[in-house]
């Protein structure tokens, strides 16, 4: 087999690697983990994170230049038209700063907390999605974020204020038959001397074409003074035997320099290793606990953009005598859009402050945001493009030529759905959720469902989840949520009543703990394979979250006099929207078709449904299902270009 062949490895093997990457212990409280098993810690989010003023000061005065920058100096339909992003827009946001807008001042970056760059981010990505995408992938997974937790303060000194000012880094762990199951990672880095030799392709390397830093996960053979396991470097990305040999086209972000790396015995020296060998996707994870903020706050920037659009248009469409804005069907669209991204907003917002705070573990939190913005925002882009009609559909190009106001909303679409695919698509997101949120269970009760334990061990673990379970099971009976006139700070004379809206969260989250618990009992060691089960779980969940960041920021709107009448009136909303959306997931986890599915999807693997396929022809080209990443020196040019 060759080095950069996926590895072929158990079930059992890939899910010993994925565990060993994950975060053991929970040092620090988190709201969502709290929620999932019952507890309603309101506490934990309320009153409302607030930033110190010299964080404000510091980002507003940032957000103006960029806000400058990008009105006078990013064109987003010639991005488009062109697929590239121009030369002089990156030289651009080298000299605003924006390489460093989450690096140290110490470092040479701008300093700006989460919250500030996520703003950052939903501004540039209005304009032009893939600047977004650039930006994102530099500072949030490139090599300026994993340095700042794991890298030595030597490495941060060479390596941080180039990224700051003037390199462009990348995130490579991907490969053509390797996505989400890192156990089969065929990339390897092979201790020689006081260096390592990397070999391998790497596929989807956003930046890649245009980097001059590669972060680069690759397994490194266990020896004599050599732990192994999957290990992160700090690549040069014009080292000897380094070749881009492909620049990928999408629907979406049309202008990101996307690319596929191969790596021939590339010498990398041991002093670019980032943290110790087999720490690669313990880093990885880490590094994407807060780096997932930065796709929500782009979801965010495109709820507001098509809340403006709506707006406008549906005030000057007339059919039947009146602006389409005031038949009930558009309406419920606009209303739909507006609370969803007051929602999105508010979540974001406070899933960063608690990232700055640093009092919170919320690892769960983020993904949680990852998860729900992509899906939502992905809503809101369908529903924009549903409320425009044929104009919609349309290019703005083409509106534009034919004199009409060039709205890309058909380019919001294809450059939102890549949302539910990247870091983390919506079926692994819900699977690493659900993942975190049983923890507890799995410590309490884990040998006592897991088929492979010795009777011993089931036994001892009987003792232990009999313990934990007769001190949790109660709560989970009655709570706040029962109480009327409980969580008074959100009844206000004059406003929306949010309280009912919040003993309806404290509520649900009990009753999510116990049809988790039940199924756990039901199921046992086949839960994990209950991935629909688990998937609605964490949406529920998502949603619960939702509602109380909506609630908590209308609440700290309300107390500083900026919109709180209006900021009820949008979390009142979107709180009826979600319990419906709630409910319906309830009712799906008991009464669903997924075992029909399951029967159905064996017999078109089984090609028992052939016949249905006649009829059509594939416009497919020839060529393998997976390109071929055999180690080995490149055939193909060149295709990095530097920026300077």
């Amino acid at each position: 087999m060759t080095a950069t062949q996926a590895t072929p490895v158990s079930e059992q093997e890939a899910r010993r690697v994925a565990e060993a990457a994950r975060d053991q212990e929970w040092s620090k409280p988190s709201f969502a983990k709290e929620l999932f098993l019952g507890r309603y810690r309101l506490d934990l989010i309320h009153p409302h994170p607030v930033p110190d003023e010299e964080t404000v000061r510091r980002g507003e005065r940032f957000l103006a230049r960029l806000r400058e920058f990008c009105e006078t100096s990013v064109d987003g339909a010639l991005i488009e038209r062109e697929a590239r992003i121009p030369d002089e827009v990156i030289r651009g946001l080298k000299e605003l700063g924006a390489l460093g807008m989450k690096i140290d001042p110490a470092y040479g970056g701008v300093g700006l907390s989460h919250l500030y760059y996520n703003r950052a981010l939903a501004l540039v990505g209005s304009v032009s999605p893939a600047v977004g995408a650039l930006l994102s992938a530099h500072q949030s997974i490139g090599v300026p974020q994993p340095l700042k937790t794991f890298g030595t303060e030597e490495q941060k000194q060479r390596f941080l204020p180039r990224c700051a000012r003037s390199d462009i880094s990348a995130f490579l762990l991907t490969e053509p038959d390797v996505g989400s199951d890192p156990a089969r990672l065929g990339a390897t880095a092979v201790p020689d001397g006081d260096d390592y030799l990397l070999d391998g392709v790497k596929l989807w390397t956003t930046n890649g074409v245009i980097a001059d830093l590669l972060v680069v996960m690759a397994d490194v053979p266990a020896g004599a003074g050599h732990r192994g396991g999957i290990t992160a470097f700090v690549v040069e990305a014009d080292s000897p035997g380094i070749t881009v040999e492909n620049r990928n086209a999408f629907m979406g972000l049309r202008g990101i320099e996307n690319g596929v790396t191969r790596f021939h015995q590339v010498r990398v020296p041991a002093a670019n290793r980032i943290g110790e060998e087999g720490a690669g996707l313990k880093i990885a994870l880490t590094t994407l606990n807060t780096g997932r903020l930065s796709l929500p706050a782009l979801c965010v920037g495109a709820g507001k953009w098509s809340l403006k659009i709506a707006r406008q248009w549906s005030e000057t469409r007339v059919q039947w005598g009146k602006p389409v804005a005031k038949h009930e069907a558009v309406g419920s669209k606009i209303s739909f859009i507006a609370a969803t991204t007051f929602a999105m907003e508010a979540l974001l917002d406070l899933s960063c402050e608690m990232a700055d705070e640093e009092r919170h573990d919320i690892r769960i939190e983020a993904a949680l945001a990852k998860l729900y913005g992509s899906e939502m925002a992905w809503r809101i882009a369908d529903e924009l493009v549903q409320i425009r009609g044929g104009r919609g559909y349309e290019t703005a190009e083409s509106l534009a030529a034919r004199g009409e106001r060039g709205v890309p909303a058909e380019q919001l679409l294809r450059d939102l759905r890549i949302n539910r695919i990247f870091e983390g698509s919506t079926e692994i997101m819900h699977l690493l959720i659900a993942r975190e949120a049983v923890d507890t269970h799995l410590k309490a009760a884990g040998d006592l469902i897991d088929p492979e334990k010795s009777f011993n061990d089931k036994r001892k673990a009987l003792f232990r989840a009999g313990g934990f379970y007769a001190r949790w099971l109660p709560g989970l009976a009655a709570g706040r949520g029962h109480v009327p006139l409980t969580y008074g700070d959100f009844r206000v004379s004059g406003f929306a009543d949010l309280s009912t809206h919040l003993r309806y969260a404290e509520r649900t989250s009990r009753k999510l703990a116990r049809s988790t618990f039940y199924a756990m009992s039901r199921w046992q060691g086949k839960m994990e394979r209950k991935q629909r089960f688990l998937g609605r779980v964490v949406d529920i969940g998502a949603e619960l979250f939702a509602m109380s960041a909506a609630c908590v920021r209308a609440e700290r709107m309300r107390r500083t006099g900026d919109r709180g009448k209006e900021a009820y009136e949008l979390a009142d909303a979107f709180c009826r929207q979600a319990r419906l959306r709630i409910e319906e997931l309830f009712t799906a986890l008991w009464h669903n078709t997924d075992g029909i599915d399951r029967r159905v999807a064996r017999s078109v693997l089984a090609g028992r449904h052939t016949w249905l396929e006649e009829g059509v022809l594939d416009p497919s080209s020839e060529g393998p299902w997976i390109a071929d990443a055999t180690a080995g020196p490149s055939r193909k040019e060149n295709l990095h270009r530097t920026i300077d």
